[in-house]
């Protein structure tokens, strides 16, 4: 009698399965904290004055990326050394996270699309909110508002992972230095558009520019360089 072997399961979908295992973090909190935060949304729309604009935006679906942002530090700075007792390489863990960060983002611009239909459809819950839709970014199509609300979750994901890269390779200190770097970079950047008087320029070639593809290839820079960076970490 012979026995059959089991299917040998991929490195990175065991590495996806493995962050899986904290169901509620990667699949509930987002949408915890989008729906406390949209109903946060109603209850202040109610209480500010009706400025009769055709949408009223507040912001709460960034508080889903907040925790998205959250979810990738953590799987970097936590996660990924129990990860690597599973036996797999530093690059395959994180192949494998952002496999999971990528399905994670389908669903989330699924959702997103699906519910700026119904929120059009319902003339903005009631009230006009703009809750699903952000003005000039999240208001056109219903697939440009998936690829970009998908190439967004990724980006934020990978941004997160690179805190969870700096983390574990300079500690809190350097993770300071690394977020107050940034800062200062933004602050020159401002300023120097400040001085040469091309805020209009800037906003006129955003506003023009492929949003979605600003953002994925954004993405991709940073998992392209972090999965150079994870193969030197030591953890």
């Amino acid at each position: 009698m012979t026995t059959t072997a089991a299917p040998r399961v991929p490195p990175i979908l065991t590495v996806a399965r493995y962050l899986l295992l904290d169901r509620v973090t990667y699949l509930a909190l987002p949408w915890l904290w989008a729906a406390f935060a949209f109903g946060l949304d109603v209850v202040i729309l109610q209480l500010v004055p009706d400025d009769h604009s055709a949408q009223r935006w507040v912001g709460g679906l960034l508080a889903a990326f907040a925790v998205v942002f959250v979810l990738g530090i953590q799987t970097v700075a936590r996660a990924l050394p129990f990860g690597l007792a599973l036996g797999v390489s530093r690059r395959t863990y994180f192949l494998g996270a952002s496999a999971l960060a990528a399905g994670l983002a389908g669903c989330f611009g699924t959702v997103v699309t699906i519910g700026q239909l119904v929120e059009r459809g319902t003339g903005g819950w009631g009230i006009r909110m703009a809750y699903f839709r952000a003005p000039g970014v999240l208001d056109g199509a219903w697939w440009q508002t998936w690829l970009t609300a998908s190439a967004a979750f990724v980006l934020v994901f990978a941004y997160g992972m690179w805190y969870g890269l700096v983390h574990r390779r300079a500690g809190l200190i350097g993770t300071v230095v690394f977020g107050a770097a940034q800062g200062v970079l933004l602050t020159l950047l401002a300023a120097v558009v400040t001085w040469t008087h091309n805020w209009l320029r800037l906003g006129h070639l955003l506003a023009t520019s492929p949003i979605a593809a600003i953002l994925a290839g954004l993405a991709a820079l940073l998992l392209a360089g972090g999965l150079v960076t994870v193969r030197r970490l030591q953890i």
